[in-house]
């Protein structure tokens, strides 16, 4: 009998698919197990490929396989999709993972250790505080303005709302008070909160050796720096920068056919997080190019001679990526286009 070289594993929260294969490909099992039987079966296997989709979970079972003496894969789900015959199932999914990990092209994600998950998190819980500020503040707004009451837009602009608010003399009903007034602890709590993830992403930007040189980028500052030390991955898996540019999502799409190249929109299919927090900083830089008229940067300069602001903060963040990788891969600070030879 074949002996299985290749092991599809398709995770659930508690009854697991696995489909393992020969060299050839020939499938020799389909099983179920449940979350508990897991480890214990693959550790009765023979040292072979297992693969798994890149989902919730999936970085903790590469690393807990990997100790097993297995060469884990993870996949991308996009990548898996093409090879899903028909029917939508957990065999066939297992199925279509081992048939996508045995293609010589395919792409893989990097398990991430428990240290690279745990910086990870300081992001994640900002960004959540941060969308809860932000329904919070526009659930003031909705309200005060069925009484009349509005403000610019923009969160140093909500100080008006709020003084609106604890004026008795203002005209919201006292029936509807009460309520403003819970609204706006629950905003102050987390601004709170939102600056004391600041404050810990500021100390570590410090420690950080990689996030200090970072910062020597215009445009990144301990926010972005941090979150590309926690969050990308390590620079020698991309050839080049634009390969990691690409990874961000911020190379346009290719709709090329006939020999034609046709580019497109900005694809966005990266890496949401890193995107863009530096569209926010490429946003910043813009912004002050245009306001004092002038910048250091020739390239900038002729950009916004010639293009729309909006496409040339991308084709910043883009520039700025490109830069970030050559930093991480062969170390060094950035030096302005003046300094640079």
């Amino acid at each position: 009998m074949s002996e299985v070289s290749i092991i599809g594993l398709d995770l659930a929260k508690n009854v697991f698919q696995a489909h393992g294969a020969d060299a050839s490909g020939v499938a020799l099992f389909r099983k179920k197990l449940r979350r508990d039987q897991v480890l214990k079966f693959l550790d009765g296997q023979p040292a072979c490929t297992v693969a798994m989709e890149a989902c919730g979970s999936s970085h903790y079972w590469a690393r807990e396989i990997t100790k097993l003496g297995h060469d884990v894969r993870l996949i991308a789900p996009s990548y898996v999709k093409p090879f899903v015959k028909r029917q939508k199932n957990d065999a066939a999914d297992a199925e279509a993972i081992c048939e996508a990990a045995q293609r010589p092209t395919m792409r893989f994600v990097t398990a991430k250790s428990e240290k690279q998950q745990a910086a990870a998190m300081v992001f994640r819980a900002r960004d959540l505080l941060v969308r809860q500020r932000t329904q919070t503040i526009n659930a003031i707004r909705g309200h005060l303005a069925e009484f009349g009451l509005v403000a610019a837009q923009g969160l140093f602009h909500v100080a008006k709302l709020a003084i609106a608010i604890e004026d008795e003399g203002s005209a919201i009903p006292e029936a509807a008070r009460p309520i403003l007034f819970l609204l706006l602890e629950q905003l102050r709590s987390l601004d709170e909160r939102v600056a004391l993830l600041d404050r810990e992403i500021a100390r570590r930007a410090r420690e950080d050796e990689d996030a200090r040189r970072l910062m020597t980028i215009p445009g990144i500052g301990p926010v972005t720096a941090t979150a590309l030390s926690a969050l990308a991955p390590s620079a020698p898996i991309f050839k080049r920068g634009r390969d990691f540019a690409a990874w961000l999502g911020l190379t346009p799409l290719q709709r090329s056919t006939g020999g034609k190249q046709k580019l497109g929109e900005t694809s966005r299919m990266g890496e949401r997080t890193l995107r863009r927090l530096l569209i926010i900083g490429a946003s910043a830089a813009v912004r002050w190019a245009m306001r004092k008229g002038t910048t250091a940067d020739p390239w900038l300069s002729r950009m916004l001679s010639r293009k729309p602001p909006m496409l040339v903060i991308v084709a910043l963040a883009n520039k700025t990526a490109r830069i970030v990788w050559a930093l991480m891969a062969k170390g060094g600070t950035y030096r302005p286009p003046g300094m640079a030879g």
